[in-house]
């Protein structure tokens, strides 16, 4: 099912509350406006998240003979979604599961979704590096290798060092590492459009020299950003001109090279 995507890319955080879904679904909304065509695969099953965060919250999972068809985005028709979260009663509801019955949803998700053809993958993962981790490299290197692995994290050094665990794990299952993201850098005023820097900076980029690999970017706090993902808009487009959405332009434009 995933034979006609060109590029997988999963979208890793080594603790939670790092704003991981978040970049990851702001990074696939930068990505359709440059005229690419892109999937989300939300695993993060115990949470799943990106369901809200483009406003699709309450929508059914369609089945046909050719497999699940993912669930597309209205105001943006190159950006198609997958998530545990279209599958349960509620949003209330919860995922109580031990890791084989994780695992073999992961595994339904990457054989039975018929995604059509794509140029981008984005694979949003929960924290740490669990069963649903392994199950999803597993699962897709039995038909290819992931194209590579945006790392996030915040600037305090409490997170900085579970992405150096998250970084092992790339490493050890032979996954190539596009680069880290350090998220929740500064906080841009709605009013000045000042950032000024309340936690501590510049973790991010230590982190990717310490173990040579890109760094791909600072991402500012934006209120708007919140505002957005909280009511399923595009932040990317509606707020083109501010400095958050151009860095996630930016990391589209720049994710490969």
């Amino acid at each position: 099912m995933i034979s006609d995507v060109k590029r997988v890319v999963l979208v890793l955080s080594g603790k939670g509350g790092v704003g991981k879904s978040t970049v990851a679904t702001q990074l696939a909304l930068a990505l359709t406006h440059n005229n690419q065509k892109v999937g989300i695969l939300d695993i993060d099953l115990c949470g799943p998240s990106i369901p809200r965060m483009l406003g699709l919250e309450g929508r059914d999972v369609q089945q046909t003979n050719e497999g699940w068809l993912p669930v597309p985005v209205d105001a943006c028709p190159q950006l198609c979604v997958m998530s545990i979260g279209f599958l349960l009663k509620g949003k209330d509801s919860a995922v109580i599961w031990r890791g084989p019955k994780k695992s073999a949803m992961i595994r339904q998700f990457l054989t039975d979704v018929n995604w059509g053809p794509l140029d981008y993958l984005v694979i949003d993962t929960p924290p740490g590096t669990s069963d649903e981790h392994i199950s999803v490299v597993e699962c897709l290197k039995e038909f290819r290798n992931p194209d590579g692995a945006v790392l996030v994290t915040t600037p305090q050094a409490l997170s900085i060092g579970d992405v150096r665990r998250e970084i092992t794990f790339c490493r050890k299952g032979n996954i190539n590492i596009l680069g880290v993201i350090e998220n929740m850098s500064g906080y841009v005023c709605p009013h000045c459009s000042e950032c000024t820097n309340i936690f501590s900076t510049g973790g991010g980029e230590s982190l990717a020299k310490y173990a040579d690999i890109k760094f791909l970017g600072r991402i500012p706090i934006d209120p708007k950003l919140g505002e957005c993902t909280d009511d399923g808009v595009d932040f990317v487009h509606n707020f083109k001109e501010s400095a958050t959405a151009q860095r996630f332009e930016e990391l589209a434009k720049n994710l490969f090279e």
